[in-house]
């Protein structure tokens, strides 16, 4: 009976010290997980914070009095702006370390200040239509980058910058194409938009020229931009980047010279099908 005790208290010492070591190992595993999701965590709000915001200018305080019957659509490309701003920020922060020096400037301050730019045109047309037309908004299009951490006022409060521009490639007749932007990064080619026009007033007539010459500078800013931007971003950065902003400004360009030619003469209609471009290789 005395023999049989030392061996009972060695196996229960056994017992207890293995259930301890078992207790210590589920301690271990659990504070190494505590610490890789803590890890996680601040890599995440690392990378935000390393994430610029982008400031634009306001462009509600710079509005005349809005008549009633445009209020609705003037609020509703006012509140356009701000989800413009929204998710240029959040593509700031998708994008963090992505590219070259120009980057940001091609990929995201640019685009966006041609989505800007067409959505201010908007509201000016919309005020226009029974009021002053506002004047000189289009300097209100361009953004600048906040340094890190700096938020974006709602709406766009800061100081302008100009994206980068190249020289117009003006055709005879129209905007078929981008002529002379041929690379391997490819070409954009849009439909022509003067062979669709009826007859021009004499009194639109310098305004539809004036618009038709920008439709050409569009092209060959979007060609120089694609030139510059060869082997950045995904897949649909050409779509996203290139192409979708593109196709705004020339909706909006395209829209100018129908309301042009509008005020004299029987407004032209269905050449907003005229806006999108493709990629050509």
């Amino acid at each position: 009976m005395s023999r049989a005790l030392p061996k009972y208290n060695k196996r229960r010492v056994v017992m207890i010290g293995g259930a301890s070591a078992v207790v210590l190992s589920a301690a271990v595993i659990a504070g190494s997980a505590l610490a890789g999701e803590s890890h996680d965590t601040a890599q995440n709000a690392t990378t935000k914070a390393a994430a610029n915001t982008v400031n634009c200018p306001a462009v509600a305080p710079s509005l005349p009095t809005v008549p009633a019957s445009a209020k609705a659509e003037v609020d509703r490309n006012l509140a356009l702006l701000d989800t413009q701003i929204a998710e240029a920020n959040k593509r700031l922060v998708d994008t963090v370390g992505q590219g070259g020096a120009n980057f940001v400037q091609n990929a995201i301050l640019g685009p966006l200040k041609d989505k800007r730019a067409s959505t201010i045109d908007r509201i000016a047309i919309s005020i226009g239509r029974t009021a002053a037309k506002p004047t000189g908004l289009d300097a209100l299009a361009a953004c600048t980058l906040n340094t890190a951490g700096a938020g974006a006022a709602a709406g766009g409060a800061g100081a302008a910058s100009t994206a980068p521009s190249a020289p117009a490639t003006a055709q005879a007749g129209g905007d078929a194409s981008g002529a002379g932007a041929a690379t391997a990064a490819g070409t954009i080619t849009c439909p022509d938009v003067a062979s669709r026009l009826p007859a021009v007033p004499a009194s639109a007539k310098a305004e539809v020229d004036r618009n038709l010459a920008l439709l050409n500078t569009q092209i060959s800013e979007a060609n120089t931009r694609l030139v510059k931007t060869v082997g950045q971003g995904g897949p649909n950065f050409v779509q996203n980047a290139i192409l979708g902003p593109l196709k705004d400004k020339r909706a909006s360009t395209i829209d100018r010279i129908a309301i042009s030619i509008g005020r004299t003469a029987a407004k032209p209609t269905g050449l907003d099908t005229l806006a999108a471009c493709t990629l050509t290789k």
